[in-house]
């Protein structure tokens, strides 16, 4: 029974973004946790459960969300933030043409900033917004999948180790997404970890990213 108690509580801290920041960062209350989580554990088994062993499992549950362990932690801890703001963003289909195109703007424009991704049916070129109407104007409108202005690059720099340590990039993800922030776009670049956002998001993503390589920092000072 406790298993199973367990297993469900697992469950639906998994689904939890909130729940899964409360217990890595340690503001969350067991009790609070167990007791909210209480009524659904009860709807799962079919009948009552004692409050005690809901507790018991969110404790257990906890370890599940201490994502800085061994190398990751001083990969993290190595690694450094830059923002770029006032950045832009069009999707276009991937098509013979639009390749062409996207070639040739990157060779117009050597000394402005860009970041391109190239997917199965669509490419997304990330530039600096000053550059939107020019970019804009060199795609066919219905060609078009999505446009965007008045976004933000978060840059994280980490060690070559991180090529080889599984888990870096979901600590930095993570840790973004449990603060409820939309991430527009990411993409890994040899050493970097770079992650698009709202300009209205970007010091809260700043904040716990900078959270997370502290408490990294902390770990590694101790070991």
């Amino acid at each position: 029974m406790v298993n199973s108690i367990s297993k469900i509580v697992q469950n639906i801290i998994d689904g939890d973004l909130s729940l899964q920041d409360a217990l890595q960062r340690d503001y969350g209350n067991y009790s609070a946790i167990a007791r909210m989580l209480k009524p659904k554990v009860e709807e799962f088994l079919g009948h009552d459960v004692k409050l005690e062993s809901i507790i018991t499992s969110v404790k257990r549950a906890k370890a599940g969300y201490k994502l800085l362990r061994g190398k990751i932690t001083r990969v993290v801890a190595g690694s450094v933030i830059n923002i770029r703001t006032d950045v832009a963003k069009i999707s276009v289909e991937k098509t013979k043409r639009n390749l062409e195109k996207m070639r040739k703007t990157l060779a117009d424009f050597p000394e402005e900033f860009f970041q391109v991704i190239e997917g199965i049916s669509a490419i997304t070129l990330i530039f600096d917004q000053k550059l939107f109407n020019e970019i804009y104007s060199i795609f066919r409108e219905r060609e078009i999948l999505d446009k965007r202005q008045s976004l933000a690059t978060i840059f994280i720099r980490s060690s070559d180790e991180i090529i080889d340590t599984p888990g870096c990039v979901l600590a930095f993800y993570n840790a973004v997404s449990r603060r409820h922030i939309n991430m527009e776009e990411t993409m890994s670049c040899f050493t970097d970890t770079i992650i698009v956002l709202g300009m209205e998001d970007v010091s809260k993503a700043f904040a716990a990213l900078t959270d997370l390589i502290t408490e990294a920092r902390k770990q590694s000072d101790r070991t």
